[in-house]
């Protein structure tokens, strides 16, 4: 009996799951200013800017080509390849996504990854850091938890142990290496617009407000488009497959998200590279995936099989929140 006491005291610790501490209370406060709240503000600018400089073919341009880009760089990189492993790439691709991705300015990638994954570890449950969900019945209830899972929860939010939640990241040396520069990918990510802005124009006013519209309103908008998916696609939408949580599918927003919108589907399947499913659902992400696997760059795609499909499909007599976790 003394020696089973004995190896019970012996054993380690558990891992926590959750780090909390003032010090990153403090990196979190200044993220949230720095990339969530200066967006705005330069949005703003980009706006009042157009008094000096009208908006031209090439802001739109710029906006919509790094748009595109650092999107595709969230979706395809940070989300589908690395948080969910949905298929295999070539390390230069995805080293090459995950600087796409940091460019988008939601975060370092292991940081990006280990939240993700604790989301879908408690999706609307107690745990999930930005469920809308969790605040409250009524209408005031359902704002309140609209304004945290949108943009508040950023401000201060328990921190996922990375160690816990994304050790095959930290196993790659790239991929860390790639993270570690992620300020100045972020900064490199405004540089690049306003540099080709005063080179095309050859002017400063060319140079600013390509810095305004293809980096600081870029910013600005595919935040806002990323976090509409975290908030009111857990609320507002149609649910045709059963999961554990409350996610929704936005088929209207399937372009504009590069496929995100889907959401109900990829809660369902979160193992799916194909968040649309489907051919005639519009999936941009997963065309960039299959193109990349017809060049020999991605492989071990892993669409769930027809089978599999419909044994989850929601039937009239499936409650709305899905089956019990």
């Amino acid at each position: 009996m003394a020696e089973e006491l004995l190896a019970e005291r012996e054993k380690p610790a558990p891992r926590r799951k959750v780090i909390s501490s003032p010090y990153l209370h403090r990196l979190q406060r200044r993220h949230f200013l720095l990339f969530d709240v200066a967006p705005i503000a330069g949005t703003v600018g980009a706006f009042a800017f157009l008094a000096v400089r009208p908006f031209s073919t090439t802001d739109l341009v710029l906006l919509l080509s790094m748009w595109l880009l650092t999107g595709l760089g969230v979706t395809v990189g940070y989300h589908r390849l690395f948080t969910h492993r949905t298929f295999r790439a070539a390390q230069p691709v995805a080293v090459v996504l995950a600087i796409l991705g940091s460019m988008a300015g939601q975060g370092g990638l292991v940081s990006w990854v280990a939240l993700h994954r604790r989301h879908h570890e408690y999706s609307d449950r107690e745990g999930d850091p930005h469920s809308p969900n969790l605040s409250g019945r009524g209408f005031k209830g359902r704002l309140r938890g609209l304004a945290h899972s949108h943009f508040l929860w950023m401000r201060r939010h328990e921190y996922p142990n990375i160690v816990h939640y994304a050790p095959d990241l930290l196993k790659n040396r790239a991929l860390v290496r790639v993270a570690r520069y992620y300020y100045h990918w972020v900064v490199l990510g405004i540089a690049v617009p306003a540099l080709v802005g005063g080179l095309v124009s050859l002017s400063w006013t060319g140079a600013v407000s390509g810095l305004f519209w293809g980096g600081l309103v870029r910013i600005f908008l595919l935040e806002h488009i990323v976090w509409a998916i975290n908030s009111f696609l857990h609320m507002f939408g149609t649910r045709p497959y059963e999961s554990r949580e409350n996610s929704r599918n936005g088929a209207i927003f399937a372009l504009v998200t590069l496929g995100e919108s889907w959401h109900n589907n990829h809660h369902a399947f979160p193992e799916s590279p194909s968040f649309g499913l489907d051919w005639y659902r519009l999936d941009p992400g997963y065309w960039l995936i299959r193109l990349l696997a017809a060049g020999g760059l991605a492989w071990d795609l892993k669409t769930p099989s027809e089978d599999r499909r419909a044994a989850k499909r929601m039937t009239e007599t499936t409650p709305a929140g899905g089956p019990s976790a």
